[in-house]
């Protein structure tokens, strides 16, 4: 016997999300009714509104933590497939990017603070630890962002030879790295005093200068620079 499903479009007209975010706006709709327009369709046993409820729940319930997970962890939950995971993912880094976009409205970097939002926002989702660098422009402004080097749970190597040709090619004058603890922990290791004092002086000798090296969580953040580590 074919399966059947419960699509969208044969919900009562007043219970389909694409017809009251036409009607009443997206910010009407609870977030299981945004997510229920990416599944598209049920299954047999569950409406897309109850399946996009369980995706919820495997994120306990918090967008934060359903970000965090990967199409393969999607497709553990019973209705959803590679193509509905995928789309999920895919909004999700959408919603990622557009706040991570806002935090840096404000373009001359002059504090810690400044930048230590759009870092926590950029790198929140990833389980293990990455390196990246912000690279800065004679009047502060950030000329770009790259994610230098991605490692275990436990830690990342950065290549100072990539960080400072990188810089090279952006024309940057100055720096600021930074990399996230997914542990939660903020304190810097001697390892990272280490990598950042070594940064530090080969970026010298191009006339580049690191301003500061940030380490975030979901906690905040911890600045070299702030506690005198620079």
């Amino acid at each position: 016997m074919q399966e059947q499903n419960h699509p969208i479009k044969a919900w009562a007209k007043d219970d389909r999300p694409r017809e009251k975010l036409l009607a009443k706006g997206a910010a009407v709709l609870s977030n299981s009714e945004l997510l229920a327009i990416l599944i598209i369709n049920g299954t047999r046993q569950k409406s897309a509104v109850e399946l996009a409820q369980e995706v919820l729940q495997s994120g306990k319930n918090n967008l934060l933590e359903l970000g965090k997970l990967s199409v393969k962890d999607l497709m553990r939950i019973k209705g959803i497939g590679e193509a509905k995971a995928i789309s999920i993912v895919a909004a999700l880094e959408l919603g990622r990017r557009r706040q991570a976009a806002a935090s840096l409205e404000k373009p001359v970097v002059t504090s810690s603070a400044d930048v230590a939002t759009y870092l926590q926002t950029s790198l929140r989702d990833y389980r293990h630890e990455v390196f990246a660098v912000v690279f800065l422009n004679r009047a502060n402004k950030i000329n770009h962002f790259k994610i230098i080097s991605e490692g275990g749970i436990t830690g990342t190597v950065a290549d100072p030879r990539i960080i400072l040709k990188k810089a090279l090619e952006e024309d940057a004058v100055s720096l600021i790295l930074c990399h996230n603890h997914p542990s939660g922990s903020l304190r810097p290791s001697k390892a990272d005093e280490e990598l950042t004092y070594k940064i530090k002086e080969a970026a010298r000798y191009f006339d580049i200068k690191v301003l500061d090296h940030l380490i975030v969580s979901d906690d905040g953040y911890y600045s070299f620079a702030d506690e005198g580590l620079l």
